[in-house]
């Protein structure tokens, strides 16, 4: 390990903010060099530090970046470490990205109990950065005690988040029964709290009327056994008013310590793991046959052959994968 590294994870273990910022933009580099580091600093780093990482979604418009906000200034102002992981759509044609959450959590990125580091998705399915659970470990490392991973849109796609998340909140705005009809069931299925948010003001009995909705959905579908009684639960909550903000954090709280307390936490965890290992598998094959030159010239062949009408998609990728044996 380099000087540099070795400087940059006890820089990290310090709690060092902008050290923790270089090494995000580490991990996120697509060099091979770079993916090199990265692997040694998080092994240098280790797993020894847990936060409760939540995941949360919501569709555009619902004020995630205004509840995060309030939510965040919540929990510092408990005294509560918290990073913000906020991952931005990439543009599928140029693969650029506004990163606006910064400038949209104005007070909250300037507490120096939070850090918030806005991430582009670079197009990745389900609306999470490839390398956004290495940041969430980054995080931990440097000793937060929360993280909170706001992920792109509502889709049934977007259940990865579930894969690096401890509790998974959906935001949702007051709405009537059509909209319940447009909600994904597998993002429902997944959810551990629905909080319908802007319960304030001329909205406020219709985002009552909507939380009971949810909750009568939430009601049919079969009880995990990862639940409590009374989970999954829907709440309103008003990020502009400072509203519900309280129960939403207390519910969370008694989730996560029953979880913890009946070895789910620990259990789910390492079931993440192995779904992450599998995943760095198949993208690190991926990796392999676009960096080959020869292997891209025969992709290309057999790309062709299958644009042609001469091969099957199935009978091609065998083929690529025959030659990796080989």
């Amino acid at each position: 390990m380099t000087t540099d590294l070795a400087k940059l994870a006890t820089d990290i273990a310090a709690g060092n903010r902008r050290a923790l910022a270089r090494a995000i933009t580490l991990v996120e580099s697509g060099r091979g060099d770079h993916r090199a580091d990265a692997l040694t600093l998080l092994d240098t780093l280790g797993t020894t530090q847990q936060a409760l990482r939540i995941g949360l979604s919501g569709t555009p418009g619902v004020g995630k970046s205004t509840f995060i906000e309030s939510f965040g200034l919540m929990l510092t102002g408990m005294g509560k470490r918290v990073a913000v992981l906020a991952v931005d759509p990439s543009s599928a044609r140029s693969g650029g990205s506004i990163l606006g959450d910064k400038t949209r959590m104005e007070q909250l990125s300037r507490d120096p109990l939070a850090f918030i580091r806005p991430s582009p998705s670079q197009t990745q399915l389900g609306g999470v950065a490839r390398r956004t659970r290495d940041a969430v470990a980054l995080c931990e490392a440097a000793g937060f005690d929360i993280v909170l991973i706001e992920t792109v849109g509502v889709g049934q796609s977007e259940t990865m988040v579930a894969q690096m998340a401890d509790l998974f909140v959906l935001l949702l705005a007051p709405a009537g029964g059509d909209e319940l009809q447009g909600v994904k069931r597998g993002i429902m299925e997944i959810a551990d709290l629905v909080l319908v948010n802007k319960a304030d003001g001329d909205l406020k009995a219709q985002a009552s009327r909507t939380c009971a909705d949810y909750a009568g959905a939430l009601r049919l579908m079969r009880k995990r056994a990862q639940d409590p009684d009374g989970f999954p639960k829907a709440l309103t909550v008003s990020a502009l008013e400072n509203n519900g903000l309280t129960g939403a954090w207390e519910a969370m709280q008694t989730l996560s310590d029953w979880r913890r307390d009946n070895h789910i936490w620990a259990t789910t965890r390492a079931a993440q793991a192995r779904y992450w290992f599998h995943e760095e598998v198949r993208l690190q094959l991926l990796a392999r046959l676009a960096e080959d030159a020869s292997l891209r010239a025969k992709l290309a062949q057999l790309e062709q052959a299958v644009t042609d009408g001469a091969t099957s998609p199935a009978a091609a990728a065998a083929s690529v994968i025959a030659t990796l044996d080989s």
